[in-house]
């Protein structure tokens, strides 16, 4: 079963029950790969925060935990609508809006062996981190009430429909995009760019070296997204069957070839190999076999996760000088990871290990055109629609802290609270005049 089969499930309530009910093994699996990818969101927050300084911490974390509240609620009146139910080539329409019509006669929708509810959470998760990751390159001095703001018009608006483009049967439905590199990084990591360009760089970025404050929690962030990945890419399949297996296989591999290539990078730099450039390294790779995971061999696998190495360490390296205040760095790994990722799949599709349905350069040159005309369109709309959505978010509440707040620290001055708490009246010194 091919992710793109929840494009023709039957939604309408008229619509029949699958005979013999749901496959129990199947969906056993999927509702464990929705738990593990729901798990990569707060996975993501240790990830990021680690790598911020300790004044802003739990923004930067609460930045991803917002995600999970806001986003999970509009995803389910609105937002998987949008994105799966029957529509245009463009959007989806509203017969699942208001978490509307999963039920017919008292008993669950089932398609291909699953209940059709069951998809509604593990898009979910979907959706919910890949707004979460935007937040990387706009922590430190993004308004908390912004975020939130534009956080949940962002998967409504802009994630919703390239959703549907690419896996509800739209119009980039002929691009191969197995479980997000399109849909979920390279469009978190262009609105991410555009969202670093609008708000400004941070008030001491260029004259202050930006230390990550824990570097476990990078590793502890990076382990678990590992982690999660497995049901992100393997739950993909939508099925207990030998393309979940693949994809299993590859999202363990891939990101280990990623991280040798750029442990091997850093000796010849620096002689030194880093532990953050390590963790960051894993996750260039399990977003570049993203795309790929059920699309392609272990050893296309591997050289994926090989070339992905290259453009982002190298990005990583020049991004400071170019003057752009990517906090954490969101486009070099998302979206060069994920472009790469992207047109690697057409490279290294096979036929042989997908059933027949995916072949790259061995038999369809066409495909490497459909990924790159993928990449193109995704950054085009993501780039416009988070330039519109943060002037809408503007108009309701300003986007970037003042700068006091932005000096004393968000944690204090947004939420009132320290992570590591040395004085006692640091916080009651912030919340003077702060702002939410």
């Amino acid at each position: 079963m091919k992710r793109l089969a929840w494009a023709t499930v039957p939604l309408a309530l008229g619509s029949a029950l699958a005979a013999g009910g749901p496959d129990t093994g199947s969906t056993a699996w999927m509702l464990a790969s929705t738990a593990l990818v729901l798990l990569m969101t707060p996975a993501l927050a240790f990830f990021y925060g680690g790598l911020v300084g300790q004044k802003n911490v739990l923004n930067t974390m609460m930045m991803s935990f917002a995600v999970l509240a806001f986003g999970g609620v509009a995803w389910v009146l609105l937002g998987y609508s949008l994105a799966f139910a029957p529509g245009t080539a463009y959007i989806g329409g509203l017969a699942y809006a208001l978490a509307h019509g999963f039920m017919e006669k008292g008993k669950l929708l089932v398609d291909g062996g699953l209940p059709v509810i069951v998809n509604l959470g593990f898009q979910g998760t979907f959706a919910i981190i890949t707004a979460a990751l935007i937040s990387g390159a706009l922590v430190g001095r993004m308004r908390f009430s912004a975020w939130l703001v534009f956080s949940t018009l962002w998967i409504l608006f802009v994630y919703a429909p390239i959703a549907h483009w690419v896996w509800g049967g739209g119009l980039l439905s002929k691009a191969l995009d197995f479980a997000g590199g399109t849909v979920v990084h390279i469009n978190a990591a262009t609105a991410g760019l555009v969202g670093a360009l609008v708000l400004g760089a941070r008030r001491e970025f260029g004259r202050v070296a930006f230390l990550p404050h824990n570097i476990p929690f990078v590793l502890l962030g990076a382990g678990l997204l590992w982690f999660g990945w497995f049901g992100f890419n393997a739950g993909s399949a939508l099925a207990a069957n030998e393309s979940a297996a693949l994809a299993f296989v590859n999202t363990m591999f891939a990101p280990a070839m990623t991280a040798v290539v750029w442990i091997l990078l850093d000796y010849l730099k620096n002689g030194k190999a880093t532990a953050v450039g390590a963790a960051t390294a894993v996750v260039v790779g399990l977003v570049a076999i993203t795309p790929a995971a059920g699309w392609v061999g272990p050893l296309g696998a591997l050289w994926i996760g090989a070339l992905a190495a290259f453009p982002s360490y190298y990005f990583l390296l020049v991004r400071p000088k170019l003057g752009l205040d990517d906090s954490l760095d969101v486009f070099g790994a998302h979206g060069l990871g994920g472009i790469t990722g992207a047109i690697l799949t057409g490279v290294f599709a096979a036929a042989a290990w997908n059933g027949g349905t995916a072949g790259g350069l061995e038999g369809n040159w066409a495909q490497v055109g459909y990924q790159v005309l993928a990449v193109l369109v995704v950054m085009a709309y993501s780039a416009v629609g988070t330039l519109v959505l943060l002037f809408v978010t503007r108009a309701f509440v300003p986007l970037r802290v003042a700068g006091r707040d932005e000096a004393v620290g968000l944690d204090a001055a947004l939420h009132g609270e320290e992570a590591y708490p040395t004085t006692e009246g640091a916080i009651l010194v912030a919340e003077e005049g702060g702002a939410a």
